[in-house]
């Protein structure tokens, strides 16, 4: 029963933290040329999909979850006996996935993190590309984070997209949420990045109507992949 506290509690919060608190939507996310996606909320509370596993499937662990909202990955890789640890800086995500019990700190990825420079897979899933507004720039901390033998492993937007805005978070009666940088990325533009930060793309797939590509360190002297 809701009672009217919780109404109270819930009518100034924002659109997102909404959602995770109740674990459905709809919530969107509103770009800066107006575009509106319905972000998937139901799926990041349900079990991993068939594209979740084809993810899940070529994770090495450790596994660091970038952005792991509720933690389904996250979850789904510490049941099969492969370390993971989600880190996100919605309060209510991280706990939700504690609760459930996986690991995850309520931390940016571009703040200080355990055991840096040696995860064996990163995870930036379900459009976690967007995160800070600067693709190049996450994906270079993620090096930073991967150990040399390791991999990225990056969902990105079905269309030929490479759009950077401040976004926000809208809820169906126009409720918004605090203005955020954010970013949406194509496989085209995902590969001149990777090209720019001298990595090579090891591997490209879809799955339904979600994309995704594995990406390595090169050498930089012999340009094969270490």
């Amino acid at each position: 029963m809701t009672t009217d506290e919780d109404k109270s509690s819930c009518a100034g919060e924002d659109p997102y933290a909404l959602a995770l608190r109740n674990g459905h939507g709809p919530v969107y996310l509103r770009l800066g040329g107006g575009r509106r996606i319905r972000m998937p909320v139901h799926r990041w509370y349900a079990q991993p999909t068939v594209a979740d596993e084809s993810v899940l499937s070529r994770c090495v662990g450790p596994v660091l979850d970038a952005g792991c909202g509720p933690g389904r990955l996250c979850r789904a890789l510490l049941s099969r006996g492969v370390f993971a640890l989600g880190v996100d800086v919605a309060p209510r995500a991280v706990a939700h996935t504690i609760a459930l019990g996986g690991v995850a700190l309520c931390r940016s990825v571009f703040e200080r993190l355990p055991a840096e420079g040696d995860w064996q897979t990163v995870l930036l899933t379900d459009g976690n590309i967007g995160i800070g507004g600067d693709p190049h720039a996450l994906l270079y901390r993620c090096i930073q984070l991967t150990a040399p033998t390791g991999s990225l492993l990056v969902e990105v937007d079905h269309d030929d997209v490479d759009e950077r805005c401040t976004a926000r978070f809208e809820d169906t009666h126009g409720h918004e949420g605090p203005p955020f940088p954010w970013a949406c990325l194509g496989a085209p533009a995902l590969h001149r990045i990777a090209a720019d930060l001298v990595l090579s793309v090891t591997d490209q797939w879809t799955c339904g109507h979600r994309c995704f590509l594995a990406l390595g360190r090169h050498d930089s002297a012999s340009g094969r992949r270490r």
